[in-house]
C-alpha cells in the first residue's frame, strides 16, 4: 500500500478524515461505478451515481469532496478515476486475502462469491474443525484443520477472516483467528464475539436483517388494515 496521496496526506490521515456514514456509501458508489465502467461510460454526474447508489447528489458531492475528488461542471466526474480513489480509500489499491473459518453451507456459498475477488478480497484459505469437512475440495481450495489457521494465514498473507461458524463456535472461530493475526474480522454467525480493541469487527446477522424488514411488513400490514377499518 502506497503511504502517500498526491494531496500530501497519508492513507491512514485520508480515512481517518471519512464519517462512518460515507465509509459505508462509497463501497455502493464503487459498485455502480463498475458497472458503468464495464459498460464503457467514461463519466457520470453525481446525479447518475445518486441514482445508481440510492442517495441524493448532495450526499454524493460531499462523500466525494472527503476523496478530493471533485466533477467538472457540464461533464461530471471521471469513472475510472472514481473507481481508483474509492479503491484506494477502501482497500489501498491492493488485494487483501480472506480466510474463511466454517465450512458449512454459508461458508461454501461464500467461498464461491465472485463479489469478493471483485472487491479485491480474493478467498485464499478454508478452515474447519469438522474432520469430515476437513480435505474436502471447495472451490478448488483444499480445507485445513482450525489448527492450520496460523500457517494458513502466514501461507496466504491473509488479512481479514470470515467467520461461518454456528453461534456455538463462533468465539471459538474469533479467538483463533486473532492468535493467527488476523486484524478484520466479518462475522456471519449469529452470536455475539468479542475481540482485542485492536482488531477491526463487523457483524452480519442475517436473522436480525430479515426480523428488522418483518417490522416493517407488519408495520405496512397494520396501516393498511387500519386505513380500510376507518373508511
Amino acid at each position: 500500500m502506497s503511504p502517500s496521496r498526491t494531496n500530501g496526506s497519508t492513507t491512514d490521515e485520508l480515512v481517518e478524515t471519512i464519517p462512518e456514514a460515507t465509509v459505508a456509501r462509497l463501497p455502493v458508489y464503487l459498485r455502480g461505478l463498475v458497472e458503468l465502467a464495464d459498460g464503457g461510460v467514461a463519466t457520470v454526474s453525481s446525479v447518475e451515481l445518486a441514482d445508481l447508489a440510492g442517495v441524493n447528489a448532495a450526499n454524493v458531492r460531499k462523500d466525494l469532496s472527503y476523496l478530493h475528488a471533485h466533477g467538472t461542471r457540464g461533464v461530471g466526474y471521471e469513472v475510472d478515476h472514481l473507481i481508483g480513489e474509492i479503491s484506494f480509500v477502501l482497500g489501498g489499491g491492493e488485494p487483501s486475502p480472506v480466510v474463511i473459518v466454517g465450512i458449512g453451507n454459508l461458508g461454501r456459498a461464500l467461498s464461491r462469491y465472485d463479489g469478493f475477488v471483485a472487491g479485491g478480497f480474493p478467498v485464499a484459505g478454508l478452515v474447519d474443525a469438522d474432520p469430515a469437512v476437513v480435505g474436502k475440495r471447495i472451490g478448488g481450495r483444499t480445507v485445513r484443520p482450525v489448527e492450520d489457521l496460523p500457517a494458513v494465514v502466514a501461507e496466504s498473507g491473509c488479512t481479514v477472516g470470515i467467520i461461518a461458524t454456528p453461534a456455538s463456535a463462533a468465539q471459538d472461530a474469533a479467538d483463533h483467528l486473532v492468535a493467527a493475526g488476523i486484524p478484520s474480522i466479518l462475522n456471519f454467525a449469529p452470536s455475539v464475539v468479542q475481540v482485542p480493541d485492536q482488531v477491526d469487527l463487523r457483524q452480519v446477522d442475517l436473522a436480525t436483517e430479515l426480523q428488522i424488514l418483518g417490522y416493517h411488513q407488519h408495520r405496512r400490514v397494520a396501516g393498511g388494515a387500519s386505513v380500510r377499518a376507518v373508511g
